[in-house]
């Protein structure tokens, strides 16, 4: 019997991007390796028209090939550079920036630290809610503190067993991902460690998790 094609899809962060052209190559042989959904990027600090300038220059790479583009925390720049939304963290974050995303972009919400705030997520309007993602500085969940992965596993399956708008499960290594898919996550995020190596071998070998029984 042929395997039937993964249900779910991936979702992409970005390292920190500061200079675009070192990461245009590497990304855009991640992108090619199989069915990614979209590209969260991840914007290392500058001003505000250096920015915009990063996010067309990656957008440039990710949007020709119909891959949803999200900036990471700004709203802002998103508009302004032509993306396809962002992905805020935390309810405040979330709420001041609907006005400005909805209806024409996507609004993600992450860094839900309990179910009350996934659920305020989900009464707001939020495209989608993810869990189990890094904190901007590096460490895993919120304030550096990653839930328990079972916690995390179990947040996705209570989301998908209740709520219309897809979920995201973050797969800190290459192991995660299938049981992250078994839980109900719609899209699986890849981050930091897809980029040590070889980005496009590790997107590939996580899409082909995806199609195996955990």
């Amino acid at each position: 019997m042929t395997p039937q094609p993964p249900r779910q899809r991936i979702y992409l962060f970005t390292p920190p991007v500061g200079d675009p052209q070192s990461l245009a190559r590497a990304l855009a042989a991640a992108l090619d390796a199989g069915d990614v959904a979209a590209v969260l990027l991840r914007l290392a600090d500058s001003d505000e028209r250096t920015l915009v300038n990063r996010a067309k220059a990656i957008a440039a790479v990710v949007q020709p090939r119909d891959i949803a583009l999200l900036v990471d925390g700004r709203a802002d720049i998103a508009i302004r550079a032509g993306a396809d939304g962002a992905h805020l963290t935390g309810i405040a974050a979330l709420a001041a920036a609907l006005g400005a995303l909805k209806p024409d972009r996507i609004a993600g919400a992450g860094g839900l630290r309990s179910r009350h705030d996934a659920m305020l997520a989900a009464e707001a309007g939020a495209d989608y809610a993810m869990f189990g993602e890094p904190d901007r500085s590096g460490g895993q969940g919120n304030q550096g503190n990653r839930p328990a992965f079972d916690t995390v596993l179990e947040r996705i399956a209570w989301w998908a067993e209740l709520f219309q708008p897809p979920c995201v499960g973050y797969a800190a290594n290459l192991d995660e991902v299938g049981a992250l898919a078994q839980a109900g996550a719609d899209f699986v995020a890849l981050g930091d460690w897809i980029w040590r190596e070889a980005p496009a071998d590790s997107v590939a070998a996580a899409i082909d998790r995806l199609a195996q029984p955990v």
